[in-house]
């Protein structure tokens, strides 16, 4: 009887015998890679335990991705490119810097809670030590401090500089709790969780001047 697991169709000798279009292919690899991954992590999986994953011979997978490594890069761009276009997006929808606030917080909340566990390769990944992994993981973070400093420059009189340690502190915050949240079994409800979160953090950066007025502060030390 022919193994047909997985929806891939596959036969004995482990070939599938439906050819799907390569960008379908390649979105398959890429989902079986993740789930292996993310189980074993990444020095513990092989190319052939995602290939049986997947239900295509290691020939096939090969086609795709020429090694591990590369494989891994291809899913950790996809994540990280994910999780920035939900903290800009956030940015861009919220109509004031309080709401920007509580939707930034809730965009890591919910990279973490999405399908999958693939926040994972992004940010507990036993590959963090390589240099084109670390690099990515770089660029993602600097790409969601610079969306957050860009936003609190453009209404704060806060320079440059402490602008991007603001967005750092409120980015790894954002992190930290969400991963927590994740570890400790979702203990709290997810909404309770954002808004406890982004009540602390709005309540340090709600104290900077909005740009064209002077802080209480700076009136009364006149």
């Amino acid at each position: 009887m022919n193994d047909t697991r997985r929806g891939a169709g596959v036969n004995s000798a482990g070939e599938g015998r439906i050819r799907l279009p390569r960008s379908e292919r390649r979105a398959q690899l890429l989902q079986a890679a993740q789930d292996v991954f993310v189980s074993r992590g990444y020095h513990a999986t092989s190319m052939d335990d995602i290939a049986e994953r997947a239900g295509v011979s290691k020939p096939v997978l090969y086609q795709h991705f020429t090694s591990k490594l590369e494989l891994y890069l291809a899913l950790l761009d996809g994540r990280a490119n994910e999780l920035v276009t939900r903290i800009r997006e956030a940015i861009d929808n919220a109509e004031d810097n309080k709401e920007r606030v509580n939707e930034a917080m809730r965009a890591y909340f919910d990279f973490v809670d999405a399908q999958g566990e693939a926040f994972r390769l992004v940010f507990e990944s036993d590959q963090r030590n390589d240099p084109e992994v670390s690099a990515r993981v770089l660029r993602m973070e600097a790409e969601c401090v610079a969306a957050l400093s860009d936003t609190i420059m453009a209404d704060t009189q806060v320079e440059k500089a402490r602008a991007e340690l603001l967005a750092t502190g409120l980015v790894g915050a954002a992190e930290v709790a969400a991963r927590k949240w994740i570890a400790s079994g979702r203990v709290v409800p997810k909404e309770d969780a954002v808004q406890l979160m982004s009540a602390l953090a709005w309540r340090g950066i709600s104290h900077f001047p909005i740009e064209g007025e002077e802080s209480e502060r700076s009136l009364e030390g006149k």
